[in-house]
């Protein structure tokens, strides 16, 4: 089977580094303009994943789109247009299989990032989601984790899974599409809050976040259809360690960073997502506290300390 990996982020990279890993014919594609690619061109690492001979690097989109099996790995808000793309490559796609190992929530619609597909290429495709915790650094060390595989076809989830799985990865079959990609998504606003935690020296409250990030994330799952508890499975929870703790997170550092008055310099996919989550709660009238407090430090610059007493200030409950 041959496999073309478009995106050659960080994520991006390994998982084509690791698709090569357990023996599978792969390519990377990337505009040759991109400085991804050209580290790639020029040295074959990005300075993080080196990539074996063995994997091709392609950056002409009408080859790439030849492969059988099409893995997506690009930011959220750029898959609406990577998609239109490849609607307009002229590429017969109708019996190609695409991979989306992305996480987030399309701003302006607040669709998930499958719906963003079959918007623009149709639900007659091939689709499935890749998805889960794991850091690329521990990874390449031989650090292993398990992640989740979701679709709408069966058939296609024990196909990719039996056709990935090795010393690296261990694979569950996903059964909530919507709660798996919305739980992904807001995991990266759960970290930017984690974050916000570190840089103002409340870490101690990272296990209350955990707790109350997951319930209000199951709400907000079940909302759009899906089911709560996968909140509280590996797409989510399962992923907290990963985003609310690891040195290696980029929302954590992000909003650590934040806090301090300090600039990320990289990419931080929960920023986005806080916009695009606190659209899709308004319109489904869910009350998302610790994300609307991002949204409200990032978008409407309010004051940190103000954000974490509203919290403290909300009406009590019961905590079920």
């Amino acid at each position: 089977m041959k496999i073309t990996v478009i995106g050659c982020g960080r994520w991006g990279s390994f998982i084509g580094w690791y698709l090569d890993h357990i023996g599978q014919n792969v390519s990377f594609y990337g505009p040759a303009d991109s400085p991804h690619m050209q580290a790639y061109l020029t040295t074959r690492t990005n300075g993080l994943v080196t990539l074996n001979d063995s994997i091709g690097l392609e950056t002409e989109l009408e080859k790439a789109l030849e492969a059988e099996l099409i893995v997506i790995s690009v930011p959220s808000q750029s898959l609406r247009g990577l998609l239109h793309e490849i609607q307009d490559s002229g590429i017969n796609i109708s019996r190609k299989t695409f991979i989306l190992c992305m996480k987030g929530i399309e701003i302006e619609t607040g669709k998930r990032l499958s719906e963003v597909f079959e918007e623009i290429l149709g639900d007659k495709i091939n689709l499935a989601v890749w998805l889960g915790p794991g850091h690329v650094q521990e990874f390449l060390k031989g650090v292993p984790n398990c992640m989740v595989i979701d679709s709408k076809s069966v058939a296609l989830k024990e196909h990719l899974i039996e056709s990935f799985k090795g010393d690296l990865i261990r694979f569950y079959y996903g059964t909530d599409l919507i709660g798996n990609e919305i739980g992904a998504a807001a995991k990266n606003v759960i970290g930017i809050a984690a974050g916000v935690l570190d840089g103002i020296g409340r870490s101690s409250l990272k296990g209350a976040l955990m707790s109350r990030g997951c319930r209000e994330v199951a709400r907000l799952i079940e909302a759009c259809g899906g089911k709560g508890i996968s909140a509280y499975g590996l797409c989510h929870l399962g992923d907290y360690e990963a985003t609310v703790f690891s040195q290696f997170s980029h929302n954590r550092a992000f909003g650590e960073m934040y806090a301090k008055g300090e600039t990320f310099p990289s990419l931080a996919e929960g920023y986005y997502t806080a916009k695009a989550i606190h659209n899709l709660a308004k319109a489904k009238g869910v009350e998302l506290p610790i994300c609307e407090a991002v949204y409200a430090m990032l978008y409407e610059k309010a004051d940190i300390a103000d954000c974490l007493n509203g919290l403290f200030e909300r009406s009590l409950k019961q905590e079920f």
